[in-house]
């Protein structure tokens, strides 16, 4: 893949941080806006030929692609999150190369299997969702590293269905979770066994040690949101 294709991804998230995403994002259009006019107003001249002035904003271009590249300036909310996802790999370890992950298992639709969804959309649970543009490189990054990173979980979490996953409380838990009728979700639960307690804590505890992508951009867009502060990691990663 070339150095400039991009890759696009849809995130749910709360609305508080997606507010501030958009304060710093106005706030970084205004700096980037700022300082290309004072490269013009300090390099360009009224003697200069044509040919002159597409020359000097031409370099400001390069130089401006450079300051970007730096994190030095991001006048998009696309810069920032790719900037604060590198930080977010850094600060858990994750920022290194990964091996690729089996053919078709990355671009799988949906969600992780044996994972659910972290919150609901709507009344009680997310309110925003996000499109980010990431550069290529970047966001086979964060795809490998949730993969790899939750593999031993999602093994697991296999294991545990082949158990218990006919079980009438994972049945019921998880139609709630899907927006099932409860009086469906009952009727076929009771037709099942039933899981212990401590199967379906243990379930929940491997769900908890799963990292997926959307963990990373929910991360990513909170830390954009708090300049000069750092986003708490959680000890599962």
């Amino acid at each position: 893949m070339g150095a400039t294709a991009w890759v696009n991804f849809s995130v749910a998230l709360d609305s508080d941080p997606l507010e501030r995403l958009e304060a710093q994002a106005e706030l970084e259009r205004r700096r980037e806006k700022e300082w290309i006019g004072k490269q013009r107003d300090a390099r360009l001249t009224p003697d200069m030929s044509r040919r002159e002035v597409a020359a000097v904003r031409r370099q400001i271009r390069v130089e401006l692609a450079a300051k970007r590249a730096a994190g030095e300036l991001g006048g998009s909310r696309d810069l920032l999150i790719a900037r604060a996802l590198r930080e977010e790999l850094r600060a858990r370890g994750l920022d290194r190369e990964w091996p690729e992950p089996p053919e078709g298992e990355v671009d799988a639709p949906g969600r992780r299997w044996g994972t659910t969804a972290s919150k609901n959309m709507g009344e009680g649970g997310y309110e925003e969702r996000l499109s980010v543009k990431l550069p290529y490189a970047l966001a086979e990054t964060i795809r490998r590293a949730a993969f790899w990173t939750s593999l031993a979980a999602v093994e697991a979490l296999q294991e545990w269905d082949e158990r218990w996953g006919r079980a009438g409380e994972v049945v019921m838990r998880d139609a709630k979770l899907a927006g099932v009728p409860e009086q469906q979700a009952a009727e076929t639960a009771a037709q099942r066994p039933s899981a212990p307690r401590a199967a379906l804590e243990a379930r929940d505890r491997l769900r908890a040690q799963v990292l997926t992508v959307g963990d990373l951009l929910r991360a990513a867009v909170d830390r954009t949101g708090r300049p000069g502060q750092q986003t708490e990691v959680p000890g599962r990663v």
